[in-house]
């Protein structure tokens, strides 16, 4: 694909068919991501990537800690609730997503369900956790760079013909995401990539999410015109 291909064709995919995903692959695109820019060149980034019965025992805790009421523990930074113009955005991509699955307002069982496919990291077959140094905690640079290798990640897959979606809900347990991934106590967990290859049947693989205009996110300074 061309550049300009892939950004613009690029989507969030949140339905998987459950082939399996060649390590070599996931192992390339890990390597064009990683020409992402950082902060120094620091490169704070590391990755687990896991799949088949680990994965399951991961999705298992997430669901049933979720469910229980377990109060979430994601170890980065939430800030507070989204308000305003932000707040109208979530909302705006929630219905679409609802609208493209037939799911009513008043359908709480389906919402519910919809809710928890988060947690399940969408029942792909790969997740990729993103991780940074603890030594580096602290940093407002790090986690912008680990945003930056994480699309770097999604695009990187979107040439390959693979399908992604960046994910919160799949580490908020991260007691659960630590034990069953074996992840090390010096890395901070920062995302969750599920990773697949996208099932076109599901309907809210079509949505599109809405972007704003160039003109209402960009103020130019010292051009003649």
């Amino acid at each position: 694909m061309q550049f300009d291909e892939v950004i613009r064709g690029r989507r969030s995919i949140r339905g998987y068919k459950t082939d399996p995903v060649p390590r070599a692959l996931i192992e390339e695109i890990i390597g064009l991501a990683m020409r992402a820019p950082s902060s120094m060149n620091t490169q704070p980034w590391n990755f687990t990537v896991v799949a088949g019965e680990p994965l399951d025992r991961i999705r298992r805790g997430n669901t049933e800690r979720m469910v229980a009421g377990v109060p979430q523990s994601r170890e980065f930074r939430t800030g507070q609730p989204f308000a305003g113009q932000h707040r109208d955005r979530q909302i705006g991509v929630a219905k679409q997503l609802f609208a493209a699955m037939g799911i009513a307002r008043e359908d709480q069982e389906r919402r519910q369900d919809w809710v928890l496919r988060g947690f399940r990291q969408f029942d792909a077959p790969v997740c990729v956790i993103i991780t940074y140094d603890r030594v580096l905690d602290g940093s407002d640079d790090t986690p912008f760079d680990c945003g930056a290798v994480a699309t770097a990640l999604v695009n990187a897959a979107w040439s390959r013909g693979l399908g992604a979606v960046i994910n919160s809900q799949g580490i908020m347990q991260s007691p659960v995401v630590r034990e069953h991934a074996g992840i090390a106590d010096d890395q901070v967990i920062m995302k969750s990539i599920a990773l697949g290859w996208p099932d076109e049947s599901f309907p809210a693989n079509a949505v599109v999410s809405e972007r704003k205009a160039v003109e209402e996110a960009t103020v130019f300074v010292g051009f003649d015109d």
